[in-house]
């Protein structure tokens, strides 16, 4: 069979913030496992219809804190997630106070962050929405 891709893990400051989040970009909990000796939470999302462990992100809370978490999680790269409508989807998740880091000026694509810094790409499904305002003219707002 080969090698297949199973998730990708996210270490979280705060868990409930984090789904908050995650949840905004119509992810839905999969899978949730406490550890009690390892005194940590798992917890698996995945999009809608998505629910057979392909397209999983494990965010891993640890509860007694992980000072060892950078401030800026750039070394691990970005999630990418396709959306219905990449306006709609920056409008929401900009009303609830995250910031469009990479607008969708070409109404195609942009990217946002995590509560942890979690890089996060939004691609349109199909064809680029036509250029639109506020979008078209917004500039980059610090990096993804």
């Amino acid at each position: 069979m080969g090698t297949e891709y199973l998730h990708t893990m996210v270490r979280v400051k705060d868990l409930d913030k984090t789904l908050e989040f995650f949840k905004m970009l119509g992810l839905e909990e999969r899978r949730r496992s406490e550890n009690e000796k390892g005194r940590f939470t798992l917890v698996f999302l995945c999009p809608p219809g998505q629910d057979d462990g392909r397209a999983d992100v494990e965010l891993t809370y640890n509860w007694d804190g992980d000072d060892k978490l950078p401030d800026d999680s750039r070394h691990f790269g970005h999630l990418a997630y396709r959306v219905d409508d990449i306006y709609a989807m920056c409008e929401k998740l900009q009303n609830a106070g995250v910031t469009i880091n990479r607008p969708p000026r070409d109404g195609h694509m942009a990217f946002v962050r995590s509560p942890d810094n979690v890089s996060v790409e939004l691609l349109q499904r199909g064809d680029a929405k036509e250029p639109q305002e506020p979008w078209a003219s917004m500039e980059n707002t610090g990096h993804w």
